[in-house]
Parts: C-alpha cells; sequence; structure tokens
C-alpha cells in the first residue's frame, strides 16, 4: 500500500515538480537530502525547458544525494508525462514546488487520481492562516547551501541569505514548509430509504390479505401433496415438494416484501388451519390428508417452515 512522506526512513518513493533548477535546491533541497539519507527514493521533474547546463544540474542534486531528472513536456503530453513519472516511480506522495498555476492543477490532479498526497511547497506568508507541514532539514542544510551554490546565475550567497538576481534577499533556514492536500475521499452513498410504516388500515388490509393467502395455500397443498411421479421405476413425492416450495415463498415473500411479522403470522395461522381442518376425517368418511409418511410430512413441516422464516431476524437494508 502507498503510504504518505513522513520523513520518518520508511522508503517513501517522492516525486518532486518543480519550475526550473535550482527550484528544487531553494524550495525543498532540506527535505530531497533528508528523504536521500532514509533511502527513499527521488525523482525530479522539471517543467520548463532548461536554461542551466545538464552537469549543472546534475551536480546541484548529486549534493543532496539525488540523480534522477527529467524534463515534462508541455501540453497535451503533460498529463500523461506525470501519470507515467508516478506508475514508473511507484509514487507514494508528489511535491510540487513554485510553478505554473496550470502545471501546479495537473500534478496535483494527477496525484489525486492515483490516490498520493500532494505536498505543496508553501511559507508562512504565502500561506497565512492555513497548517503546515514543517520539515527539520538542520541536519542536511550544508547540503542545500552546496546545491545552491551551484546556480550563480540565478543568485548569490553569503552564508546563508541567498541575494537573487532582483535584488531581493531570503535566509535559508533549517525548515522547510509544506501545505498538504489529500486525494478527495468518494462521497459515501445516500442511506437507504426506510420502509414506510405501515398504518392500521393497511396493516389490517395486508393482515387478511395474509390470512386469505394462505388458507389458499392450505387448500391447494392438501390436495396436491399426494401427487407422485414415476421416474425411472422410482416414485417421487412431486407434489409433497411442490407444495412445500410454494408455502416456503409464500411465507418467506411476505417476510421481505411486507417486513411485517404481525401479517405473515396471519398467512402462517391461515395456513396451517386449513391444514389441520383439512386433516379431519369428513362426515362421509372421506380423509384429504391419508396417514402416511406424505401427510405426516404435510402437517408437521409447513409449521417448522413458518416457525423458521417468523424467528428469522429482521435483514439490514442492503448496502450499495
Amino acid at each position: 500500500m502507498r503510504t504518505p512522506m513522513v520523513m520518518s526512513g520508511s522508503g517513501e518513493r517522492i516525486l518532486f515538480v518543480h519550475a526550473r533548477p535550482g527550484d528544487e535546491s531553494a524550495l525543498t533541497g532540506g527535505t530531497i537530502a533528508r528523504l536521500r539519507a532514509d533511502g527513499s527514493r527521488v525523482v525530479v521533474l522539471y517543467a520548463v525547458a532548461l536554461t542551466e547546463t545538464d552537469a549543472a544540474t546534475s551536480a546541484a542534486l548529486v549534493e543532496l544525494g539525488a540523480r534522477s531528472w527529467h524534463c515534462l513536456p508541455p501540453e497535451p503530453g503533460l498529463t500523461q508525462a506525470l501519470h507515467s513519472a508516478i506508475d514508473e516511480l511507484g509514487a507514494t506522495a508528489v511535491v510540487v514546488g513554485a510553478v505554473e498555476d496550470a502545471v501546479r492543477e495537473v500534478a496535483t490532479t494527477a496525484a489525486h487520481e492515483a490516490g498520493l498526497p500532494v505536498f505543496l511547497a508553501r511559507t508562512v506568508r504565502q500561506a497565512p492562516g492555513q497548517r503546515l507541514i514543517a520539515i527539520d532539514v538542520g541536519d542536511h542544510l550544508d547540503q542545500k547551501l552546496r546545491s545552491l551554490a551551484h546556480f550563480p546565475a540565478r543568485w548569490s550567497l553569503t552564508e546563508h541569505t541567498r541575494t537573487l538576481a532582483d535584488g531581493s534577499t531570503d535566509v535559508i533556514t533549517d525548515t522547510e514548509t509544506f501545505l498538504r492536500t489529500d486525494a478527495p475521499r468518494p462521497a459515501l452513498p445516500p442511506p437507504a430509504p426506510r420502509p414506510a410504516r405501515l398504518t392500521i388500515a393497511n396493516r389490517s388490509l395486508a393482515g387478511l390479505g395474509g390470512l386469505l393467502l394462505g388458507i389458499l395455500f392450505g387448500v391447494l397443498g392438501t390436495i396436491a401433496h399426494q401427487a407422485t411421479l414415476n421416474l425411472f421405476g422410482a416414485t417421487l413425492p412431486i407434489g409433497l415438494a411442490i407444495a412445500f416450495v410454494g408455502i416456503g415463498a409464500l411465507l418467506l415473500g411476505l417476510r421481505l416484501v411486507v417486513g411485517d411479522r404481525f401479517v405473515v403470522g396471519l398467512a402462517a395461522a391461515g395456513l396451517l388451519l386449513t391444514i389441520f381442518v383439512l386433516s379431519l376425517r369428513g362426515s362421509g368418511g372421506s380423509v384429504l390428508v391419508p396417514a402416511g409418511l406424505p401427510g405426516t410430512l404435510w402437517t408437521v413441516v409447513p409449521a417448522l417452515i413458518a416457525a423458521f422464516v417468523l424467528a428469522w431476524p429482521k435483514l439490514p437494508p442492503r448496502r450499495r
């Protein structure tokens, strides 16, 4: 599993995106050196064509312990190049320096699509009121200064002070700060709507319907349960099997669709009462449920099915 940049020697693989050579040293040089000292892999990408020599760029990165760097193509190849770089490195995080807004947005999008956090190089003045992550690079400050010295055309160094070509200065400190942005989490699915509670009138009608269905299935099952099918010399109780499947489908269907044990209970009561009445000897001596194994099963198994369906816990709503 990919893990975020934590600066703990856990083998991170960090992709740095900067505008031009020298920016990696000024903005993230200490961080790169610390990562490399911890054994992490680092690849630096530059978003514009080089103005410095390849040798100067390579030498500056060597001071930081890094060697791998590439130039990014302009759009439309920029997006694909970033995705390829993330995949080839197996990156665990992406660090973005002071690049153009379009490049920053593409890099952030590519990282988030891969599920990676993005660390934007920011100072406190650049991100007032925002919570920044501070990386202690004091043990690697000398490496950072030596790396900066490879770009004399962009600035001059006096101890820990950097003077840019336009005359502005800044102090090279032992801390580098970043603003972290994580990939957006997928929106949670809306909760499943709860079935509307039946009113007393609707519940009564549903119960009456269940009772009538139970009586109907009891009559049909009693009539059909003695039916058999001769197949290859074997007598199969096809009527009993169909009757059991029918009452099971009735009771289970009512439990799942209506979700009210009261309705299922009335259907079961109608079913069992009908079976009991029809199993009695008629006034003319006729018997619809004769003694024997099929008759015994027809009087016992429906009660077991009804008890099972009624006792089964309420099923939770299915999550999509």
